[in-house]
């Protein structure tokens, strides 16, 4: 169910429709928004959507890549430690918010859409302030303060977990699941192009270690400390350090064997790796589950502890509650990790199992739902 504001702006029938979109920061706001956005162009192919990000951020780069539009704000972060750049916080705020109206003004969307981020917030609020139909999608198991602030205000929340009514009111929320790309749906045909890609062979088993864009020092390391018992073990590693940490783990393996080791900085082809895995590692931020459980892959989640609220264990306790997922904290990585998923690897049974039961928990159809819910706002 979903409040709409009363609202008196027409929308020409002879005109297409103008969604905006906004947020980012991360791969985990910026995938699902692009996924949102194909699935309306699906819908409606002469749909015009813009994109409105955070200047200096991802998703500068990544969302003219997936051929849309996106202009930056000026708006960044409050520093959780104390730092002299929280005094220009209320300077970038203030530019963002009139730089937000100028955009609305110009593009007039039919509708506007935050997915969390930064920028999400001066547009979102600016789009309220206009009497903009405004929807707000939330990927964790915990409300990011944005959409949190957000919330009293705009006319629906689309949300990926159950329970959310002590953040959000809940009349207005809308469980829809995350919404994943086209080529992670497609992940479980690619195996011979995955086995291709990496030139593995498809009859020895293969984990997956990801720990998010920039990287997880604490998986890098656990990985690396007790690399000689994955090479001796005869497992395939695909390995994606993250881009700060490339350089440093790139130059260590030189002293090691790499027929079975492919490491990188960032992996675009996700769809290729995913196949190619019996197992993963991962950090358990929204999306990186969601996509888990549309390629029904066995996971070992080692949580990030530097997030708000300790979100990621909340969200990776949810499948491991349902036998669908494990998890290692992130301060016994080092000691458990590598020892725990080589055992787990031997225990075909337990694989199996973890794979059916996550993949039960996947909501295929998440973006069109989404995508629904912004058309119906329309007015």
């Amino acid at each position: 169910m979903s409040l709409k504001r009363p609202n008196n702006r027409k929308v020409s029938s002879k005109r297409p429709y103008k969604i905006i979109i906004s947020g980012g920061g991360t791969g985990g706001h910026i995938y699902p928004a692009i996924a949102i956005a194909n699935e309306l162009k699906e819908m409606h192919p002469d749909i015009d959507i813009l994109f409105v990000g955070a200047q200096g951020r991802m998703e500068m780069q990544k969302i003219p890549e997936a051929g849309f539009r996106i202009i930056g704000l000026p708006i960044s972060g409050i520093q959780r430690s104390l730092s002299l750049r929280n005094l220009k916080f209320p300077f970038k705020l203030l530019a963002s918010l009139w730089r937000s109206g100028k955009i609305l003004k110009e593009f007039n969307p039919d509708v506007a859409v935050g997915v969390g981020g930064f920028a999400s917030g001066p547009l979102l609020y600016m789009a309220t302030r206009k009497n903009i139909p405004t929807l707000i999608q939330e990927q964790n198991s915990y409300a990011g303060l944005t959409n949190k602030l957000l919330a009293k205000k705009v006319d629906v929340i689309c949300v990926a977990y159950e329970n959310l009514e002590k953040y959000f009111p809940y009349q207005k929320i809308i469980l829809t699941g995350n919404p994943v790309r086209e080529d992670i749906e497609r992940a479980g045909s690619r195996v011979d192009q995955a086995v291709e890609f990496f030139s593995f062979s498809k009859q020895q088993k293969t984990i997956l270690v990801v720990g998010g864009s920039l990287g997880a020092r604490n998986i890098n390391d656990s990985i690396y400390e007790h690399i000689q018992e994955i090479i001796d073990a005869d497992i395939q590693l695909v390995w994606q350090t993250g881009a700060i940490y490339f350089d440093e783990f790139q130059s260590k393996m030189e002293r090691h064997p790499k027929e079975r080791i492919r490491i990188f900085k960032f992996l675009k082809e996700m769809d290729l790796a995913y196949a190619m895995a019996d197992l993963v590692i991962s950090r358990a931020g929204a999306i990186a589950i969601s996509e888990l459980c549309i390629v029904r892959k066995p996971v070992i989640f080692v949580p990030s502890a530097n997030v708000a609220e300790d979100h990621q264990t909340k969200n990776a306790q949810a499948l491991v509650e349902t036998d669908a997922a494990l998890i290692i904290p992130d301060s016994q990585a080092k000691d458990r990790l590598v020892k725990e998923a080589l055992e787990l690897l031997d225990q075909n049974d337990k694989l199996e199992k973890l794979a059916n039961n996550i993949g039960k928990l996947a909501r295929p159809d998440a973006g069109k739902a989404i995508a629904g819910e912004i058309l119906k706002l329309v007015a």
